[in-house]
């Protein structure tokens, strides 16, 4: 319930940790051999999602170096200079800045939902069927609220994200910043040097960020041609 008047971003989604270690300890005390196949299921792909969900953060931090953000919310954080992005409300139509990344997190947050046809689904199916089949009905209805609630804050960011406009403007001091650089070229045949411009608004996220992303976020949405353990 705390995770509905959260402004962080990152403690949100340590709130909603515990509600998703509520349903791996719900797989564990069910104790049967379907609860066990969930448990470790639940496990993997919660893992998979909240890597890639940090990640994304982490990324969305590189792409706003171009952008300044001026809110007065954001200006008396502390701890500003810590991270990039601290707050829910820094994600306002980041949408219409980097519209890959932003649909990357929404499935990634989708799937933390437990919306079909993504991993999440499975994993909340998989431990709600394994507790009903052992007849626990009040606990599973326990988690199917507690989902419900979850859900709400989710869905809050995935609004900020598309509904929302950005609170971003380019950074004036960077708008004519050019980078120079040489490449070195060797070869067999020749040695020789290349001079290099680049524009600030040209730097794009670096290839392990993006492949990381991508493989993450292909996982979470095509478990659906194999929805087994």
């Amino acid at each position: 319930m705390l995770g509905l008047s959260q402004v962080r971003i990152k403690r949100l989604f340590a709130y909603s940790t515990i509600s998703h270690l509520g349903f791996i300890l719900l797989a564990l005390t069910i104790n049967s051999i379907e609860s066990i196949q969930a448990f470790i299921f639940y496990l993997m792909q919660y893992s998979i999602s909240n890597l890639n969900a940090f990640i994304i953060l982490i990324s969305i931090g590189f792409s706003l170096f171009y952008y300044s953000n001026d809110t007065k919310e954001y200006q008396e954080l502390a701890e500003k200079e810590n991270s990039p992005i601290q707050l829910v409300s820094q994600l306002k139509g980041y949408f219409y800045i980097n519209p890959a990344l932003a649909l990357s997190l929404t499935i990634t947050i989708f799937s933390f939902v437990g919306i079909p046809p993504l991993i999440g689904f499975f994993a909340k199916q998989m431990v709600l069927s394994a507790a009903l089949d052992s007849g626990y009905v009040f606990i599973a209805l326990v988690a199917i609220l507690t989902s419900v609630v979850s859900a709400v804050y989710y869905l809050n960011i995935i609004k900020q994200i598309f509904f929302d406009q950005p609170d971003y403007k380019i950074n004036q001091d960077m708008v004519n910043l050019s980078l120079h650089a040489n490449i070195e070229k060797v070869n067999s045949f020749n040695v020789g040097s290349e001079k290099l411009t680049v524009k600030v608004d040209n730097i794009v996220l670096s290839s392990p960020l993006t492949l990381t992303i991508s493989f993450l976020s292909l996982i979470i949405v095509i478990f659906m041609f194999i929805p087994e353990e």
